[in-house]
C-alpha cells in the first residue's frame, strides 16, 4: 500500500502545472475582456449587445482550446527557474495558434446567431492577443526575474570574487554570462580586456571594456581583481605567451580556454570549459601537428616492438602506435611496475589490441634472442636507455652496458630475425657531449650508422655479436648476409616536458614542499617539447627512413631554466623570492649551459615536415669502432675507472674535462 500511494502521489512539477493551467484559463479570457473593455471606454455598459453576447459563449471554449494547445506546446512542462529562448519560442507558438483559432472562432460566434456579418473591431484582437501573450509570459518567467531581482541584492551583500575577463568575443560574452548568473559561480566578472580598438569604452551585459592588454596590469588593479580568466579562441599559441606574461605580473589565479574550441560554437563555452594555464601555454609554441595518415600507412598492420615501453617516451611511444592498428605491439622493459602501467592502460582504452608485455634487459642476449625469434618484429623503437646525466656521471660504465652495449645487442637481434626498420630513440646531448651519458648515446647513432653502412653494402655478415666472457645465448643468425634489408636510423631531441628525471616534475615538488626551487645556474638555457609531440615527430621521422639517418627534431626556441622555475612558481599562484625562493647551486657534473642539435661537420637537410630534419653522418671508420666499442665493453664489465678516457678516444667530440 504504501508503494501504490507513493507512485499516485503529484510530483511538485505536476502541482505548479495544475495552477498555471487555472492561471491560463482566467488570464486568457480576461485577456480578451479587457481588450473589449478598453475598445468601450472602459465602461461595461458601454459594450454593445452585438459583440458581448457572442463574447461571452466562445470564451470559455476558447480558455480551454487554449489549455490544449499550452500542452502540446510544452508550457506546463518546462523548469521555469531556467526559463531561456526556447521557452519564448514555445510561448510564441502557442499565442499565434491561439490567436488564429480566436480569430476563426469569435468570428463564427458573431455570425450564426443573425445570420448576418458582424466584425469585431480590429483592437480587440490586436490588443487581446498582446494581454494574453504577456501574461502567459509573465507567469512563466516571473520567477526567473525574482532570481534576477534576488540575486542583484545578493552581489551588494555578499563577497563575490572580481574577475577580469580578457576577450570580448562571443567566447568572452558566454563565459560573462554564465558567471554572473545567480547561483553558479561565487564569482563577478567585473572587466573585459580586449585589443580590438572599437570595443573600448564599451560594455556587455553591463561590464564595461577598459581597453587591450596594455590595460590588464592597470585593471587588475583598480578592480581589485582575483582572478584572470582568457576566452581567446581563436588566439596564437604566441599571442596568449604574450598575455599571460603580462598576466602573471599580477596576483590573479590565471585559467585558459582550452584550445580544442577553436573547433565548435562559441556560444556553447562555459566556465567549465576553462583549465588552469600551464607550462605549456608559456612556452608560447603552436601545438606540432603530423601527418596522421603517412604514420598509419607505415605502422597499419606490423608487429611494432618497443624497447624501454615503460618508460616516459616509450609509454607514449606505445599509446600512439596503439591508435594506429599494429598487427601486434610488444612491450620490451626491465622494469616491471612501468610495463604494467601502460599494460592495463592500452587494455583499458584498446580491448581490441594484440598486446604482449615482456620483461627482459636490453643487455641479455639471451633473452634478446628467444624475443626476436619468437615474434620477428618488423619494427622496433629503441627508447630503451640510461638518461640521468648525474646518475650516470656517479656510474659510467652502467652507461655503456646499458646504452651503446644495449643498443648493439638490440640491433643485431633486430638485423637477423627480419626486422624492417629500426630507429633509436637519442638525445641532443650526444652532439658534443660534456657527460658520459651524452657520449654513450652518439656511441649509440654510431652503432646505428655502422649497422646501416655494412647493410647497405651487404655486408652485414661481418657485423660479429658482442657478448661478455662466459655470456651465453649468442644471436642464431636465420637471415643471410646478402637477404638483410633492415634500416637504421636516429631520431635527435632534447627534453620532453614532464619525462622522467626532468626539471619540470621536481620543481613541481619543490614548490610543493615549499621551496627552496633549485636552478644550476641563471643563464642555462634547454630545448623544450611535450612528450605527445616530441612521439609524434619520432613517428613520422620513421616514416621517412631509407637508412643511416640521424634525425633532428626542430625543438623552436630555447628556454632559460630559471624562467621556467619562475613561470611554474607563479602559476601555483606564488611569487618567487618571495613565498618560494630560487637558489642556483652551480653546474653539476657533465652538464653544459646549453644543448646543440647538430655538431658542426653534420649538414641539415629538409623534410616534408618543417620541423624535421636530417643530419649528414659523420664519417668514420666502422670496423675499427666495432674493435673499439668491444674494448669498451669489456672495461665497463671490468669496472674500469678509466672508462671516460677510452671513451673519449671513441668519441672525438666528447669533452669530459668541461
Amino acid at each position: 500500500m504504501p508503494e501504490i500511494h507513493k507512485q499516485t502521489k503529484f510530483k511538485h512539477w505536476q502541482a505548479v502545472a495544475i495552477v498555471l493551467a487555472f492561471y491560463d484559463a482566467i488570464t486568457v479570457m480576461l485577456a480578451f475582456f479587457a481588450a473589449l473593455w478598453l475598445r468601450s471606454d472602459c465602461r461595461l455598459d458601454a459594450i454593445e449587445e452585438d459583440y458581448w453576447h457572442p463574447f461571452i459563449q466562445f470564451i470559455p471554449i476558447y480558455a480551454i482550446l487554449c489549455l490544449i494547445i499550452f500542452w502540446f506546446c510544452g508550457l506546463y512542462r518546462g523548469v521555469w527557474r531556467f526559463a531561456s529562448f526556447m521557452e519564448l519560442e514555445r510561448i510564441v507558438l502557442a499565442t499565434g495558434i491561439t490567436f488564429v483559432i480566436h480569430c476563426i472562432g469569435i468570428e463564427i460566434s458573431l455570425f450564426l446567431p443573425k445570420m448576418y456579418y458582424i466584425r469585431m473591431p480590429y483592437s480587440y484582437y490586436i490588443v487581446g492577443i498582446i494581454f494574453q501573450f504577456l501574461f502567459t509570459l509573465a507567469a512563466r518567467f516571473s520567477y526567473r526575474f525574482m532570481l534576477l531581482f534576488k540575486g542583484a541584492k545578493t552581489q551588494h551583500t555578499e563577497e563575490l570574487a572580481p574577475v577580469l575577463l580578457i576577450g570580448a568575443g562571443a567566447a568572452g560574452r558566454a563565459i560573462i554570462r554564465e558567471v554572473n548568473r545567480i547561483g553558479q559561480t561565487r564569482e563577478r566578472v567585473v572587466c573585459i580586456i580586449d585589443d580590438d580598438e572599437n570595443k573600448w569604452k564599451r560594455s556587455i551585459d553591463g561590464v564595461p571594456i577598459e581597453g587591450g592588454r596594455d590595460e590588464i596590469l592597470t585593471a587588475a588593479k583598480k578592480y581589485k581583481c582575483e582572478k584572470i580568466y582568457i576566452a581567446i579562441p581563436s588566439a596564437t599559441a604566441e599571442e596568449k605567451r604574450d598575455i599571460l606574461n603580462i598576466c602573471k605580473e599580477t596576483d590573479c589565479e590565471l585559467k585558459l580556454l582550452r584550445d580544442v574550441y577553436k573547433l565548435v560554437d562559441e556560444n556553447n563555452i562555459s566556465v567549465a570549459d576553462l583549465k588552469n594555464v600551464s607550462i605549456e601555454d608559456l612556452l608560447g609554441r603552436e601545438p606540432i601537428r603530423v601527418d596522421l595518415t603517412e604514420i598509419y600507412e607505415y605502422l597499419s598492420d606490423k608487429v611494432i616492438m618497443v624497447t624501454g615501453g615503460g618508460g616516459s617516451i616509450g609509454s607514449e611511444l606505445c599509446r600512439q602506435i596503439a591508435k594506429h592498428s599494429p598487427k601486434e605491439l610488444i612491450i620490451f622493459d626491465i622494469y616491471e611496475n612501468n610495463a604494467y602501467d601502460i599494460q592495463q592502460e592500452l587494455k583499458r582504452l584498446h580491448p581490441d589490441l594484440k598486446l604482449t608485455v615482456l620483461i627482459g634487459s636490453v643487455r641479455d642476449t639471451a633473452r634478446l634472442e628467444e624475443v626476436f625469434s619468437q615474434y620477428r618484429p618488423e619494427i622496433v623503437y629503441h627508447a630503451a636507455a640510461h638518461k640521468h646525466v648525474p646518475l650516470m656521471e656517479d656510474s659510467p660504465e652502467e652507461a655503456i652496458k646499458n646504452n651503446a652495449v644495449g643498443t648493439y645487442k638490440t640491433a643485431y637481434a633486430a638485423m637477423h630475425h627480419g626486422c624492417r626498420r629500426f630507429v633509436l630513440i637519442s638525445t641532443d646531448k650526444a652532439v658534443n657531449p660534456t657527460n658520459i651519458m651524452g657520449a654513450s648515446k652518439r656511441l649509440c647513432e654510431m652503432v646505428i650508422q655502422t649497422f646501416d653502412a655494412k647493410v647497405k653494402a651487404g655486408k652485414a655478415g661481418e657485423i660479429p655479436p658482442m657478448a661478455v666472457h662466459g655470456e651465453v645465448g649468442e644471436i642464431k643468425e636465420s637471415s643471410s648476409p646478402e637477404k638483410i634489408k633492415t634500416e637504421f636510423v636516429a631520431v635527435r631531441f632534447g627534453n620532453v616536458l614532464g619525462s622522467n628525471g626532468s626539471v619540470v616534475p621536481l620543481f613541481k615538488d619543490q614548490i610543493r614542499e615549499g621551496g627552496p626551487v633549485t636552478v644550476t645556474h641563471p643563464d642555462i638555457i634547454r630545448y623544450f617539447m611535450t612528450i605527445p609531440e616530441a612521439v609524434s615527430l619520432v613517428l613520422q621521422a620513421g616514416t621517412y627512413a631509407k637508412g643511416g639517418e640521424i634525425f633532428v627534431l626542430d625543438m623552436g626556441s630555447p628556454v632559460k631554466i630559471d624562467t621556467l622555475a619562475r613561470n611554474l612558481i607563479r602559476l601555483s599562484g606564488l611569487k618567487p623570492d618571495e613565498d618560494i625562493k630560487i637558489v642556483y647551486t652551480g653546474l653539476r657534473p657533465g652538464e653544459k649551459m646549453f644543448e646543440e642539435k647538430l655538431m658542426a661537420e653534420e649538414g641539415l637537410k629538409t623534410t616534408n615536415n618543417k620541423l624535421i630534419h636530417i643530419g649528414n653522418p659523420i664519417a668514420f671508420d666502422s670496423d675499427k669502432f666495432i674493435t673499439q666499442l668491444e674494448d669498451l665493453m669489456e672495461a665497463a664489465y671490468a669496472g674500469d675507472k678509466d672508462i671516460r678516457t677510452k671513451v673519449a678516444a671513441v668519441v672525438k667530440t666528447y669533452s669530459p674535462e668541461v
